[in-house]
Order: structure tokens, then C-alpha cells, then sequence
């Protein structure tokens, strides 16, 4: 396991040489990884930073609320509203790579317009280990990796965690004295939920994805899953009251997992999953029915695109 405190005080070291006198944005998702890469570079290079988040339309319920509140010590913070631009990147996309390439170059082009404000030169990432395996063995592109533009508007991107795995940022997390919904908190793609619709990404599956997935969160966090979430994967037909509808079809994934290259599905209760499926199709009269995904990693992977 890494040594935690040897880790910070390398990594600060690198990334005050890197940026120098400059300033640097930072990337902030409000998951473990950013906001460890925040929290260093934030020690490193004081207000020369400014941590940005954008919400992209694709992020989970109540995201930027959170955000807001869990970030509210640093003045710096800014919120980016960038919804309408990401669903336009997205429309009529349907290939899961042409999504994930379609959602980074969106997110540069953010940065870049958010760096020209504070003249920044760099950009820091929470880009992790397995991030860059998964883009460089062509399993998937990761939006802070495979799927960058080719150009790119600034003098450098850091990167401070990019040889940790997922439990060992949590380490650092715990040395930095983050806050436990921070340090302990569930992996959440970078794409949002994007990688979790089949096909075109619109306004009416991200609404079903968003409250299908707050459901199974909170359902099976007594678990303590690695990562559970819902997607929406396609349409069947079902019944609701007296009537025959075509609904769509949400699949719940749940898994265990030690650092996200492999992964198991959770055996959960008979009970959870009929009071996730129950709370699903209840709340949503567009959903028919709700499948439960047993599939490991390998063969397939913990999202789906």
C-alpha cells in the first residue's frame, strides 16, 4: 500500500514544480479522485488555483447542490452550467467511444473558457491508475485520457494521482483529512450518466437514470457495494393499472470490487432487489420492468459503455 504522508509531500512538491508561478484550474467532479488532486494542488499552489466544476447535465440527483456545500471553503469554487452544450455534443451519438470522445472534448473546451478567465496555463486532473490502463489497452476511452482532443489549450496537464489505484487515493483522502462523504464516497464515471444509456443520451432516459440510480444507492448501501447503480438499457412492453405500455427497461448493477480492474456482482437479498424494482417502476410510469445484471468483470465491464 502506498505511504500516505511520503505521497503528499512528493506529490505537492510536483505539482509546485510543474505549475510554478502560473495558475492552474482543476477539474473537480466532487468523487474521491478530483477532489484528493484538488486538495493537493490546493496546498501546493494556494490561490493560484481555481477548482472548477461543471455540471454537464449528466451528473446524479442533487450532484451540484452538493457540491456547492461540501466545496463552500474554497472562494475560488465556480459552477459551470454546461447542460445545453453537452446534450448538443450528444445528440444523435450513439457508439459508446464516439460518446465518451464527444464528452472529453466538451469538457477541455469548458476548461479552456474557464482557464482564459483566471489566465491559467495548466489544468490538473484526477485522471488514477486504472484510467489510464483501461484508455491505453483499448478497453475504453476515459473522457481525462483516451478521449482528449488532440489540441489542447494549455501549457500542461498534472496529474498528481495518475499511478494510484482507487483504494489508495482513498488512503490519501483519509491522511488529507477529507470528509468521509468525500473519502468513502461510491465511484461515479467521469461521462456521468451517459455510459449508463444504451444509445442516443436524451433529457427523458438521463431523468430515469438519475432517479433510478438515486434508488438503488440508497437501497444497497447497507451492502457496502464497491459500486451499484441503474441504467437504462432499452424498451419492452409491461402493464401498468389496466393498461399495456412500452416502457423502458432499467438494468441494476451492483458489484465488489478492491481497485476497479475486476470486479464480482453482489449477491444481494431476494428482498432488496424487489424493494429496488417496486420503488422504481413506482416512481417512474415510464419504466416497465427492472432487470438485476450478474455479470463479473471480466467478461464485461462495470459500466456499460
Amino acid at each position: 500500500m502506498v505511504d500516505a504522508e511520503a505521497f503528499i509531500e512528493e506529490a505537492t512538491a510536483e505539482i509546485g514544480e510543474a505549475v510554478g508561478d502560473a495558475n492552474a484550474v482543476i477539474a473537480l467532479s466532487g468523487g474521491v479522485d478530483s477532489s484528493v488532486a484538488a486538495a493537493l494542488a490546493y496546498r501546493a499552489i494556494g490561490e493560484q488555483l481555481t477548482p472548477v466544476y461543471v455540471d454537464t447535465g449528466l451528473m446524479r440527483k442533487g450532484e451540484t447542490e452538493g457540491i456547492r456545500e461540501t466545496f463552500a471553503f474554497m472562494e475560488s469554487l465556480t459552477v459551470v452550467d454546461a447542460r445545453d452544450r453537452f446534450l448538443d455534443a450528444l445528440a444523435g451519438v450513439t457508439d459508446p467511444e464516439e460518446k465518451r470522445h464527444a464528452i472529453g472534448e466538451q469538457f477541455i473546451r469548458e476548461f479552456e473558457r474557464e482557464a482564459k478567465e483566471t489566465d491559467a496555463e495548466f489544468l490538473v486532473q484526477g485522471t488514477i491508475y486504472p484510467d489510464r490502463i483501461e484508455s491505453e489497452g483499448n478497453i475504453k476511452s476515459h473522457h481525462n485520457v483516451g478521449g482528449l482532443p488532440e489540441v489542447v489549450d494549455f501549457e500542461g496537464i498534472v496529474e498528481p494521482v495518475r499511478d494510484l489505484y482507487k483504494d489508495e487515493v482513498r488512503e490519501i483522502a483519509r491522511a488529507l483529512d477529507l470528509e468521509a462523504v468525500i473519502s468513502e464516497r461510491m465511484p461515479f464515471p467521469g461521462p456521468g450518466l451517459a455510459v449508463r444509456i444504451i444509445g442516443e443520451v436524451t433529457e427523458e432516459k438521463l431523468g430515469v437514470a438519475r432517479d433510478a440510480t438515486h434508488v438503488v444507492e440508497e437501497e444497497v448501501a447497507e451492502h457496502d457495494p464497491w459500486q451499484a447503480f441503474a441504467a437504462v438499457i432499452g424498451k419492452a412492453t409491461g402493464v401498468k393499472g389496466d393498461n399495456r405500455v412500452h416502457g423502458w427497461v432499467v438494468s441494476v448493477r451492483s458489484v465488489e470490487s478492491r481497485d476497479g480492474m475486476t470486479a464480482r456482482a453482489q449477491d444481494l437479498p431476494w428482498e432488496t432487489l424487489q424493494r429496488i424494482q417496486s420503488r422504481i417502476t413506482g416512481e417512474n410510469d415510464d419504466v416497465a420492468r427492472v432487470v438485476y445484471d450478474v455479470t463479473h468483470k471480466p467478461p464485461a465491464t462495470i459500466e456499460y459503455e
